[in-house]
């Protein structure tokens, strides 16, 4: 099928995670429904499109993406801000938090169900629409920097939430607190941070660099940017044996606020990054 598509290259990724089709990114295949496979004589691209059912999928799966970064990041945002001002009181704080924990885990086993799906846009040795296969929940495929990026995004979710329900443990002392709240914590973040930056490296194909036209790159980069600053909200959350106290509360609630945002901004946007019919004649068609 010839369409097209003003936004794809026909380039490849380097290194190990290089695909066997020359495509625009992974991120492509999961999240617009197509990749780049080649191009005409006219220089037009030329693509593998999945077909409706499967589009229609990664477009759900989308909107549960979407909905559960947002969600998920303003009940985080709203548990730190009445935190630090001591609006309510830390159990309720604690309930908010887990409640965005339990959204984030369905944002990243959506997103990693659309990585494992969309793969199947690659299988095909032909222009036009890929095979049809049965919908998966699982697959391994760790040679694929979609797979990895989403993998590490919904193993950090998990982890993230065991430290958030650990945290409703009474009566712990600081060593019991670090290794049971802080240190899932912690993990959680170091995943959110290898997430993004195999994400970034994606969608930039191969290597850093400003994409300030490619919609992808603005999610990627602030979610990465929230990342970082849920590892510092980390840092002033670590709990000191001496003093039974965390090294800044203020730090930490204030880093987790607004990195919350960012998530939160990425979700919203993510609603505009979704699957669409192939585009025909210039004209796109959703």
């Amino acid at each position: 099928m010839v369409a097209k598509e003003p936004h794809v290259r026909r380039t490849s990724l380097a290194g190990a995670f290089a695909p066997q089709l020359a495509w625009d990114t992974p991120r492509h295949a999961r999240k617009r429904g197509f990749v780049v496979v080649g191009a005409t004589q006219q220089g037009q691209p030329l693509l593998h499109t999945g077909p409706e059912h499967l589009r229609r999928r990664l477009r759900l799966l989308n909107v549960v993406v979407s909905l559960s970064f947002t969600a998920g990041g303003a009940l985080f945002m709203a548990g730190a801000l009445f935190s630090q001002t001591r609006a309510l009181a830390p159990l309720t704080c604690g309930v908010i938090y887990l409640l965005g924990g339990v959204v984030f885990v369905a944002g990243g086993w959506a997103s990693f169900l659309q990585a494992v799906n969309a793969r199947d846009l690659t299988g095909a040795s032909a222009p036009g629409e890929a095979a049809v296969r049965a919908w998966r929940w699982w697959s391994y495929d760790p040679l694929s920097i979609g797979w990895l990026a989403t993998f590490a995004l919904l193993a950090g979710t998990v982890v993230f939430g065991v430290g958030l329900a650990d945290a409703f443990l009474r009566h712990l002392s600081s060593a019991q607190s670090d290794r049971l709240v802080w240190a899932p914590d912690a993990i959680g973040c170091t995943l959110f941070l290898i997430s993004g930056h195999l994400s970034l490296i994606e969608v930039c194909r191969g290597r850093a660099r400003l994409l300030p036209h490619d919609l992808g790159w603005w999610i990627v980069v602030v979610n990465q940017t929230g990342s970082v600053l849920f590892a510092v909200s980390a840092a002033g959350a670590y709990v000191c044996h001496a003093t039974d106290r965390a090294i800044d509360a203020g730090v930490a609630n204030w880093a987790s606020a607004v990195g919350s945002a960012c998530f939160c901004a990425a979700g919203i946007a993510q609603a505009f990054e979704r699957p669409a019919a192939p585009v025909r004649s210039g004209r796109r068609t959703r």
